[in-house]
């Protein structure tokens, strides 16, 4: 019995140890459960009295006086180049907004919330600035960001990514060597200058940088760089600040070149080909004009790639008129040439049908002349007769026939060169049209290749 009263004690004293030890720990913890509930986000919107039917935040710019001025702090970054649409003169980007600005009636001190410095509240919590894009031709399909960063001291911070199709102008001048410059303006839609007041990072390196470390996809553009500046616009009668990002980026040009530029090149050294064709038959002309509609297909597929709304005439688009005009004036040449040896044929022609005329009239003398009598074919005289008599007719006869044994030499000798001569005129004009001609046309192709060249060589530094 007694040891059951010991130990029955002992168990008393424990628990009672046991007690008194933990009570402290109890009341501790009781009394840090308020401390704990100043803790957490929700206290310090109960402190600032936000909520959603709280129209104190919402419904005004949040000022303590109307004559102060509203800063907000604008930062771009460019995430990705989707596209550049010529032929609508549209910029599709991929861009990602930083916003601060001042809430004056917001405050509270993090040492009274175990240091909470920031909440996120939702977006409808808290009025917003009425920023817009100038150059936005279509409204961004994607969901804005549905929270906002509030800072202690009063800072409001808004992130939003957004798919931006903009306006804006090509300038196509040196197409595809081309680098063009597309602008992204934000300004209020309502507030005047004197409300808000927009202020941003000038520093036109540093942005270029953090642009190029962000960027993610560029397809066929190449980000270059990108720059910043502010302007004071006038729009229905009140000034407004914008803040104006320009985005400068270069075409990769290494696909046009290859499927466009040498390609019509290569037309242009098979006419330098055609040259060596010869100019009596029609495949000549024929292959001259292939080449011609194989350019004009190609500056038909030139015409759906470029903008029609362009300054100037594109350098591309002078390199395939010069080389049409180069290709035709060597076909309207082609078809002189023939012309001319068709003109030279037409005479040999008629000069066949007068040399087998006379070859029949010289044929009919030479025959003519055979049937005369010569001096050794004629009958003696008889003895009866007198001698003079006969001794003059005989001398007379010789003398014929000397005669017209001459005679017959010089017409024989005519005919034969009848039948050798070829006139031939007009052929020999044609060649050396043709040779003068090749030689103006290479030097005139050589020229006009290394103007256009030259004209396009500024862009080729710019990269």
């Amino acid at each position: 019995m007694r040891a059951q009263k010991e130990s029955a004690e002992t168990l008393t004293n424990l628990t009672a140890m046991i007690l008194l030890g933990f009570f402290p720990l109890l009341l501790l913890t009781e009394n840090e459960v308020p401390a704990q509930e100043e803790c957490s986000f929700q206290a310090v919107l109960n402190y600032l009295n936000m909520t959603k039917n709280s129209e104190k935040y919402t419904l005004t710019r949040p000022v303590r006086h109307h004559r102060h001025s509203t800063w907000i702090f604008l930062e771009m970054k460019v995430y990705a180049i989707l596209d550049v649409v010529k032929t609508e003169q549209s910029f599709i980007s991929y861009i990602w907004i930083y916003l601060r600005w001042d809430n004056e009636h917001i405050w509270w001190d993090p040492e009274q919330f175990c240091g909470l410095d920031h909440i996120l509240v939702p977006t409808q919590l808290l009025w917003i600035p009425d920023l817009t894009i100038e150059e936005m031709t279509e409204q961004d399909k994607a969901s804005p960001s549905p929270y906002l960063n509030i800072r202690s001291h009063g800072w409001v911070e808004f992130r939003n990514d957004k798919v931006v199709i903009s306006f804006c102008k090509m300038q196509v001048y040196r197409f595809p060597f081309d680098i063009q410059s597309c602008n992204i303006s934000f300004k209020s839609i309502m507030h005047p200058s004197e409300e808000i007041t927009l202020f941003y990072n000038s520093n036109d390196t540093e942005i270029t940088e953090w642009t190029r470390e962000a960027m993610q996809t560029q397809l066929e553009w190449l980000f270059v760089s990108m720059t910043v500046t502010n302007e004071t616009v006038n729009h229905f009668g009140f000034n407004q600040t914008m803040i104006i990002y320009t985005i400068n980026m270069k075409r990769r040009s290494l696909l046009y070149i290859a499927n466009f530029l040498l390609p019509v090149f290569f037309f242009l050294c098979l006419d330098f080909g055609s040259f060596l064709m010869s100019d009596t038959g029609g495949e000549k002309v024929g292959f001259k004009i292939t080449l011609l509609l194989s350019v004009t297909v190609m500056q038909l597929i030139l015409n759906d790639i470029l903008p029609c709304s362009s300054d100037r005439i594109p350098l591309t688009v002078a390199y395939c008129i010069g080389i049409f005009s180069l290709m035709l004036v060597s076909l309207l040449e082609t078809i002189l040439v023939i012309h001319l040896i068709g003109k030279d044929e037409q005479e040999e022609e008629k000069q066949r049908e007068n040399d087998s005329r006379e070859e029949k009239g010289c044929f009919t003398v030479v025959k003519k002349q055979s049937r005369l009598p010569s001096v050794e074919n004629m009958p003696s005289p008889n003895k009866e007769g007198s001698t003079s008599r006969n001794t003059d007719v005989s001398h007379t006869i010789e003398k014929i026939s000397d005669e017209l044994g001459e005679s017959r030499k010089t017409i024989t000798l005519l005919c034969s060169r009848s039948q050798d001569k070829k006139p031939g005129y007009w052929t020999g004009v044609a060649q050396k049209i043709n040779k003068v001609f090749g030689f103006i046309y290479i030097i005139s192709a050589i020229l006009f290749l290394l103007t256009i060249a030259i004209m396009w060589y500024p862009a080729h530094v710019q990269k």
